[in-house]
């Protein structure tokens, strides 16, 4: 009987990764958990799945290596191994988008309809932001925010932002960014504000790509 070698050892384990990855609802799982530590519950509520369910999906992520977890009393606390998870699952969407033909289609039709402008790249917006020239926007959930934001960001979460409006400098173009390039909260942010009068654009990807390029992140 043959022993496996070193390379087969390697790419056994890898193919461990790759079925991790081999599930819509652990992709997901993995999106939340790059904005901060969650624990099963709110995971389970913000995804619609089963308590039960979301904890066999995050024990094969966990396995992986993909996730690591801590205890705090009753609860289990979840989070991203490294940033190095946030470039494998941007890896995964660019080849997805280079040769799965639907994936491409989603994206023109879903994404890039809704916002003919680019997208500000990141370095830009950290020059900018710090001459004073933008103002940031954070559109995702409070939580996620306190998690870790843009320095001089300012989160009113999507779903308040038109009755929010006056908070915004008029005179200021307003740059909005969520959790990811699939995330559509900064595409109807924009869409929104410029409805309403305001020159705004998106940031190109979204927090955790910013952290992980190794830009400046802020925490409450």
């Amino acid at each position: 009987m043959t022993h496996p070698g070193p390379k087969q050892e390697i790419f056994a384990r890898l193919a461990r990764i790759g079925a991790a990855l081999s599930s819509t609802a652990r992709l997901e799982f993995l999106e939340l958990l790059a904005q901060g530590e969650r624990p099963v519950e709110s995971l389970a509520t913000l995804t619609g799945n089963s308590i039960a369910n979301t904890s066999q999906h995050l024990q094969r992520l966990r396995q992986a290596g993909l996730i690591e977890g801590r205890r705090e009393g009753q609860y289990v606390y979840y989070r991203l191994a490294g940033d190095e998870v946030v470039a494998l699952l941007a890896a995964l969407g660019k080849v997805g988008e280079a040769h799965d033909a639907e994936v491409e289609r989603v994206v023109r039709l879903y994404l890039a309809a809704k916002d003919e402008l680019e997208p500000v790249p990141a370095r830009e917006l950290l020059e900018r932001a710090r001459k004073g020239l933008v103002t940031v926007l954070d559109v995702r959930p409070p939580e996620e925010f306190a998690a870790g934001h843009l320095p001089g960001a300012v989160n009113i979460p999507v779903q308040q932002l038109e009755k929010r409006l006056g908070e915004l400098p008029k005179r200021k173009e307003v740059v909005a960014y969520c959790r990811g390039p699939y995330c559509l909260m900064s595409h109807d942010a924009v869409a929104l504000l410029r409805k309403k009068g305001l020159k705004a654009r998106r940031l190109q990807d979204g927090l955790p790509e910013w952290r992980a390029a190794g830009l400046p992140v802020t925490r409450d």
